[in-house]
């Protein structure tokens, strides 16, 4: 019996849910002798308007000051970063014993530890107006393109 199913349904084209469960194969071939995942590439919905390019990331657990943006080249935009886990264990009651109590994952599925993910535009952008908000876990970036040089007649006197 084969886990990935062979067929699709006539004239759906869509890819997406193979290529998702063969991300989560992979992460999960690479992690499955490590305790933590020590690297991960967030994803991203990447979309174009006629004057900008809009990036919206998944980075739960990511704050602001542990993220960098910056281009790497004139259209090349580099994220990265470090997300963390963050527990809140409740207050202790009277009389209870909190010191050296030790703790044993079940199961670990929250992705932490370092990122990175590259983009490159295939136009020019101006790197003096791109904006990025970090909201909810959502990182969203707008990279406004630049406009075309226009043409420009000189006259001589």
């Amino acid at each position: 019996m084969s886990l990935f199913r062979t067929s699709f349904p006539a004239g759906t084209g869509d890819f997406a849910p193979l290529f998702r469960l063969l991300d989560d194969y992979d992460v999960h071939r690479n992690s499955r002798n490590q305790a933590t995942l020590s690297s991960f590439a967030p994803r991203f919905d990447v979309r174009e308007t006629d004057s900008s390019y809009q990036l919206d990331g998944e980075l739960p657990g990511a704050i602001q000051k542990n993220i960098d943006i910056e281009f790497s080249d004139a259209q090349t935009l580099v994220i990265k970063g470090h997300s963390e886990r963050e527990y809140q264990s409740p207050e202790p009651k009277e009389g209870e014993k909190t010191e050296g109590e030790s703790h044993k994952y079940w199961v670990s599925e929250r992705t932490t530890g370092e990122f990175q993910r590259v983009f490159t535009f295939p136009a020019p952008v101006n790197h003096d107006k791109v904006k990025a908000t970090l909201k909810n876990g959502i990182l969203s970036v707008t990279v406004p393109k630049t406009t075309a040089p226009t043409t420009k007649k000189i006259t001589i006197e």
